[in-house]
């Protein structure tokens, strides 16, 4: 399922790493999830420290929903400009996953490819690394504090079960403040329902 308004879409479950061989060159691509710019630029320096002898690492990243350009970047790594970072940003834009990073590291084997030869290289080690990995889904939480009286604790309690929430802290006092942790999606019928079950007495900030 993936819908951005919501805050859930496909994201990488865990790292994964795939080798294709070339005429002779090896094309490792590596895939893991980056939330942000910082952390997709600190998987490609890993990888560069993991293979510091390779000829190149190349690597595209989408640091935000499916498809947004908001937080993408993309590099050749010496390889000729359009050749590598900017078709693989295109497989991952296109691929319904977000929060993705990839770095393909290039041993050069001693025959060169060609532009076409290159792109088809390299958009193909993004495809098959695509294929091997896991997603899993990522849900946006939001945090709300809500006051309620006594008498209402536990139909609030009931509501917030059933919207998936789970209660944190708690503060008793004339009244009862508990912080609410729930999927972003379910908010507005949480508060809809709070409402409900407290004849409109809730507080939630």
């Amino acid at each position: 399922m993936t819908d951005e308004r919501s805050g859930r879409y496909r994201v990488p479950a865990r790292p994964v790493r795939v080798e294709d061989r070339i005429e002779k060159s090896r094309f490792i691509a590596s895939v893991a999830r980056a939330e942000s710019p910082a952390a997709a630029r600190a998987f490609v320096e890993s990888v560069r420290t993991e293979m510091p002898d390779a000829t190149h690492h190349c690597f595209a990243f989408v640091a935000g929903p499916p498809g947004s350009s908001n937080a993408v970047g993309a590099s050749d790594d010496g390889e000729p400009s359009g050749t590598a970072g900017r078709p693989m940003l295109s497989v991952l834009m296109n691929s319904g996953i977000g929060e993705i990073v990839v770095v393909v590291t290039r041993y050069f084997g001693g025959v060169k490819l060609g532009k076409g030869g290159l792109v088809r290289a390299y958009t193909g080690a993004v495809q098959h690394a695509l294929r091997e990995m896991a997603t899993t889904e990522r849900v946006s939480i939001v945090a709300l504090r809500i006051t309620i009286a006594y008498s209402h604790a536990d139909a609030v309690r009931r509501v917030i079960e059933r919207a998936g929430g789970t209660i944190g802290d708690e503060t008793f006092d004339t009244t009862v403040t508990v912080v609410v942790r729930v999927p972003e999606d379910r908010r507005a019928e949480l508060e809809r329902e709070l409402n409900d079950a407290t004849s409109g007495s809730v507080r939630i900030e």
